[in-house]
C-alpha cells in the first residue's frame, strides 16, 4: 500500500522521517522514450473489413483499416460482369470481412459463392457478411454520415458546416458510394471494431475519410509477384517470432525498402501493389528522386532521413485520445513526431518549390503544428509523468494545482509534528507511531503491533477508532486525522482530477487539429518512400525510367536483374526491345544455365520498377503504355491447391491468352516440359501462332524454350511479328563457356549433357545419354549395350552360384525342387 507519512518513536535519536512519496498502487515504472517508441511502432495486427455493392455495371467500395483508423472509399467505378476489379481489391488488401447487401444480382452472388468457397485461399478465407438491403437505403445513409461522431470535425462547427466540410471529402453525388459508407458505418456500429470492451456511448474511432482510385493501374497477378520475387516472406528466424509473423527475404522490396518509418514501409508496399499508367504521378515521384541523386543534396537527404525516423504511429496516438487512453509516452512520441514534421516543413521550404512535394509540405504542415508542440511544451511535465507513471502538468498552468501541489509536498514536516503530538497521548509502552496519508482512504494514525496485542479486543484504544491491521502495524483514526482529512481533504485525487481535466481539455485541442497530422503522416510516408528509393538508386547505379506513350512495348538498353547483381561477382548487362520493327514475339533459345530465365525476369522487373515511379537497373530504359504484365516462369504448387503441375502452367497460360491486350507484356519460360515432348511442344506452337494471328495486336512476348523442334520443323509462320534470339556461347573442346549475352539467331543444341557433367552425373551415364540422343535425332533404333550387359549376366550368375553353394546338400530336408523354381528358374531370364 503507497503512503505518505512520518513517523516518530521514544528513542533518543529522535524523529525518523517515513516514506514522503504520495501515490496510488501502481505497476513499476515506464522505460524512457526509447522503449515507449517500439513499444507504441510493434507491428500491430490490423483488421481490414470491406464493404461493397455492385449495380448496374458500378462498383463502389468502402473499407475500413484499423491500422490507420481510417475509412478508404472508391468511388462507383465501371466494372466487367466478371468482377476483375473487386477481385483486384481483395488480392490487395486481404479483408478479413466483406459485408455486402442481401439482395444481390446473379453475378455478385456467384462472385462470393466463388470466394467463400477458397478454403485454402491465402493468408485467409474472409467471413461474407450480408446486411439487410434497408441498411443500405439513400436516406438512412446519408442521415448515418451526417450524424457520425469525428474526431476530426471540430465540435465548434454548426450543422451546416459539418454537411458542407463533410461534402468536401465525400461525393455525394455518388449514390452507390453513399450507400457502400452508410453499410459500413452501420457493420462497424453492430460489430463496434476495436472498442468490444469500452462502454456503448464510446463509438468507433474514425480519424478520417480517404478516397483511393483504381484507374490507369497496371494488372499484376499474384503469380508474377512470386516468381519475378517483388515480395517473398519467409519464416522469421528468431523463435520467439516464428508463430507471430514473417519477415521480407532476398526480394525486390526488400533491397528498396529503406524507409524510417512504419507508414513509408506501409506506402511503398502500397505502390508495388499498385503500379500504374499515370505518367504524371510517374513523373512526379521520379523528379523528387532525381533530386534527391544530386550529390550536393545528399547532405539534405541525411537530413530528412534523420527526421522522418521521429515520424510515429500519429493513428493510434489519435485512437487512444478519442477512447481517453492516453499514456505519457503517447505525449512524448507526439511532441518529438509534431517538431520533427516542422523540421521537415522548415527543410522543405528551402528546396525547389516547382516540385509538387516540397511544395505540399512547405504549404500544408500549417502553424497548427506550432500550436499543438507549443501547447504539449507548455502543459506537460514529461520528466515529471514518467516518475509518476501518470500525466502531470507544469508549474504554473493551473494555481490550483500549483496549490495543492505544494501543500501535498509540505505534508511531511508537518505530519511529523503531528506524529509527535499523537505520541504524547498514547501510552507509554507504546514507542513509536506514525501519521500516514493513504489515497481515497485519508489520513491514519499508525502504531507497531505489541506482544501483548494478541486478540481483536486487544486493538481497541481508548479515543482511537481501529481501522485495519496491515503488516504488523495497526491503523487508527484519531481526532486530529479527522480534522486533517476535513482540513486538508484528498489531496492526491484532487491533483489527479484535475490534471485529468486539464488533460482532456489538451486531447480536445489536439484532436481538433486530427487533419493536420493526418495530413503529416501521408505527405512524410510519401518523402520517405522517394527518399529510400533514391537511396536505393545511388548505391545500385540505377537510371531514370523515360516513357513514351506512343512507343508500343518497351526498349532497355543494357539492363541488369536487381537482385541477381547483388549475388553474382560478375552480372553480364543485356538489352531488350519490343515493339516497332523489333516483333512482338521474341523466341529465345539457348543451353541449359545460361541465362534464358534471369533475362525474363529481368525485363519483367524493369518494367515493373519504371511502372511504380523507380529508377531502374539500365543505362537506358524507355517505356511505352503497358496495362498488364502476365507470366508463366515457375509453377507455384501447392499440395492444397489439388492440382498437377501441368495444369498449374496451363491456367497461368490461359490467363495470359484470354487476357493479354496489345498493351499487355507476356514472359513465359519453357512452357509444355510438364508433359508428353510433341504435346507440350504442340501446345506451345498453338498458343505462339494464335498470338501472331493477331497481327498488330498482338501481345508484346517473350519466351524461352529448348523445344528446337519448333524452329527446325518451321512450326511458326515467319514475320516481322516474330525475332529469333539466343544466348551466346562457345565451345572450348569439351567445355562449353556461356557469355550470358543475347543476340540474335537460334541454338543448334541444348547441351544438357555439359549441364549434366556441371551436375556431377557419373560419365559413363552421361555419354549413353549422348549415344541415344544422337540415335534418337538420327532415327535410328536404339540397342541396349553389350558390355553392361555383360556385366549385368556375371552378377547374376555369380549371386545364383553363391546361393548354391550356401546349400547343405547332406541336409534331409532340402528340396532342390523348390530351389530350382524359386531360385534358378527366376534367374534364367536375366542370365540366358
Amino acid at each position: 500500500m503507497a503512503s505518505l507519512g512520518a513517523t516518530v518513536d521514544r528513542t533518543p535519536q529522535g524523529p525518523v522521517l517515513g516514506a514522503a512519496a504520495a501515490s496510488c498502487p501502481s505497476p513499476a515504472p515506464v522505460p524512457g522514450l526509447g522503449g515507449a517508441e517500439e513499444e507504441d511502432d510493434a507491428e500491430q495486427q490490423a483488421e481490414i473489413h470491406l464493404c461493397v455493392l455492385w449495380n448496374s455495371g458500378y462498383l463502389s467500395m468502402a473499407y475500413y483499416d484499423t491500422s490507420d483508423y481510417t475509412i478508404h472509399f472508391m468511388p462507383d467505378t465501371p466494372d466487367h460482369e466478371n468482377l476483375k476489379l473487386l477481385q483486384r481489391v481483395l488480392d490487395e488488401i486481404n479483408p478479413q470481412s466483406v459485408v455486402t447487401s442481401a439482395k444481390q444480382d446473379e453475378n455478385m452472388t456467384q462472385f462470393l459463392e466463388k470466394l467463400a468457397s477458397q478454403e485454402h485461399r491465402e493468408p485467409k478465407r474472409p467471413e461474407i457478411i450480408f446486411l439487410p438491403n434497408v441498411d443500405f437505403g439513400l436516406e438512412i445513409s446519408k442521415q448515418r454520415l451526417l450524424s457520425g461522431n469525428y474526431s476530426f470535425i471540430p465540435d465548434s462547427m454548426t450543422t451546416t458546416e459539418k454537411i458542407l466540410f463533410l461534402s468536401s471529402i465525400i461525393p455525394f453525388d455518388c449514390l452507390l458510394t453513399v450507400r457502400v459508407l452508410g453499410g459500413l458505418l452501420k457493420f462497424m456500429g453492430r460489430r463496434r471494431i476495436g472498442v468490444e470492451l469500452e462502454d456503448y456511448n464510446i463509438s468507433v474511432p474514425i480519424l478520417g475519410f480517404k478516397k483511393f482510385v483504381l484507374a490507369h493501374l497496371v494488372s499484376i497477378d499474384q503469380d508474377t509477384y512470386s516468381v519475378l520475387q517483388i515480395f517473398k516472406s519467409e519464416s522469421h528466424p528468431s523463435v520467439y517470432k516464428v508463430a507471430s509473423g514473417l519477415k521480407e527475404g532476398l526480394s525486390l522490396f526488400g533491397i528498396l525498402n529503406r524507409c524510417r518509418c512504419k507508414w513509408g514501409e506501409k506506402l511503398l508496399r502500397l505502390w508495388f501493389t499498385r503500379p500504374t499508367q499515370d505518367l504524371g504521378e510517374l513523373n512526379s515521384r521520379l523528379d523528387v528522386i532525381q533530386f534527391f541523386l544530386l550529390p550536393q543534396n545528399l547532405d539534405m537527404a541525411q537530413t530528412l532521413h534523420r527526421l522522418l525516423g521521429h515520424i510515429k504511429n500519429v493513428p493510434l496516438i489519435l485512437k487512444r485520445m478519442k477512447l481517453s487512453h492516453t499514456k505519457v509516452s503517447d505525449w512524448q512520441i507526439l511532441y518529438k513526431t509534431v517538431y520533427s514534421a516542422l523540421g521537415l516543413r522548415d527543410a522543405c521550404r528551402s528546396l525547389p518549390q516547382s516540385i509538387q512535394l516540397f511544395r505540399d509540405i512547405a504549404q500544408e504542415f500549417s502553424d497548427d503544428l506550432h500550436h499543438i508542440a507549443r501547447l504539449i511544451g507548455k502543459v506537460v511535465d514529461f520528466e515529471g509523468s514518467l516518475a509518476a507513471n501518470h500525466f502531470t502538468v507544469l508549474p504554473n498552468i493551473d494555481p490550483e494545482v500549483d496549490e495543492k501541489k505544494r501543500r501535498l509536498m509540505g505534508l511531511s514536516s508537518f505530519l511529523t509534528e503531528v506524529a509527535w503530538k499523537e505520541l504524547d497521548n498514547l501510552d507509554s509502552r507504546i514507542p513509536s507511531c506514525s501519521v500516514i496519508y493513504i489515497p481515497l482512504i485519508g489520513f491514519l494514525l499508525s502504531i507497531p503491533r505489541l506482544p501483548f496485542m494478541v486478540e481483536a479486543s486487544d486493538f481497541e484504544i481508548e479515543g482511537l477508532d481501529f481501522m485495519f491491521l496491515l503488516e504488523g502495524k495497526l491503523h487508527y483514526r484519531s481526532a486530529r486525522t479527522k480534522e486533517l482529512d476535513g482540513l486538508l481533504g484528498d489531496l492526491h485525487c484532487d491533483i489527479r482530477d484535475q490534471e485529468t481535466l486539464l488533460m482532456h481539455q489538451l486531447q480536445c485541442q489536439v484532436l481538433a487539429r486530427a487533419a493536420v497530422l493526418t495530413r503529416v503522416l501521408d505527405l512524410a510516408s510519401r518523402l520517405d518512400v522517394l527518399l529510400a528509393l533514391a537511396s536505393a538508386a545511388r548505391d545500385y547505379g540505377y537510371s531514370r525510367p523515360h516513357y513514351s506513350p506512343q512507343l508500343l512495348g518497351v526498349r532497355i538498353q543494357n539492363g541488369r536483374h536487381p537482385l541477381m547483381e547483388l549475388c553474382a561477382r560478375t552480372f553480364v548487362p543485356n538489352s531488350a526491345e519490343c515493339g516497332r520493327d523489333k516483333g512482338r514475339v521474341k523466341v529465345i533459345t539457348g543451353p541449359n544455365s545460361s541465362g534464358k530465365s534471369i533475362y525474363l525476369k529481368q525485363v519483367g522487373l524493369i518494367t515493373f520498377m519504371a511502372l511504380v515511379g523507380s529508377f531502374v537497373p539500365a543505362e537506358e530504359a524507355e517505356i511505352g503504355a503497358v496495362d498488364a504484365i502476365f507470366t508463366r516462369i515457375h509453377s507455384c504448387e501447392s499440395v492444397s491447391l489439388g492440382l498437377s503441375t501441368f495444369i498449374i502452367d496451363l491456367n497461368q497460360v490461359a490467363k495470359a491468352v484470354n487476357n493479354a491486350t496489345e498493351q499487355s507484356l507476356v514472359l513465359i519460360d519453357e512452357f509444355g516440359k510438364g508433359t508428353n515432348t510433341v504435346d507440350g511442344l504442340a501446345l506451345l506452337a498453338a498458343v505462339l501462332r494464335h498470338w501472331l494471328a493477331l497481327g498488330p495486336t498482338c501481345p508484346h512476348i517473350f519466351v524461352t524454350t529448348n523445344f528446337l523442334s519448333l524452329i527446325q520443323l518451321k512450326l511458326l509462320p515467319q514475320g516481322p511479328l516474330l525475332q529469333y534470339l539466343t544466348m551466346e556461347t562457345c565451345e572450348d573442346g569439351n567445355d562449353l563457356v556461356f557469355f550470358y549475352q543475347v543476340c540474335e539467331g537460334v541454338a543448334n543444341a541444348s547441351h544438357a549433357s555439359h549441364t549434366a557433367a556441371q551436375a556431377r552425373l557419373p560419365d559413363k551415364l552421361i555419354a549413353r545419354g549422348k549415344e541415344v540422343s544422337d540415335l534418337i535425332r538420327n532415327g535410328k533404333p536404339i540397342k541396349p549395350v553389350k558390355e553392361l550387359l555383360k556385366e549385368k549376366q556375371m552378377e547374376n550368375c555369380q549371386t545364383l552360384v553363391d546361393k548354391f553353394l550356401k546349400l547343405d546338400l547332406e541336409d534331409p530336408n532340402l528340396d532342390l525342387d523348390i530351389f530350382m523354381s524359386q531360385e534358378v528358374l527366376p534367374a534364367a531370364t536375366t542370365i540366358l
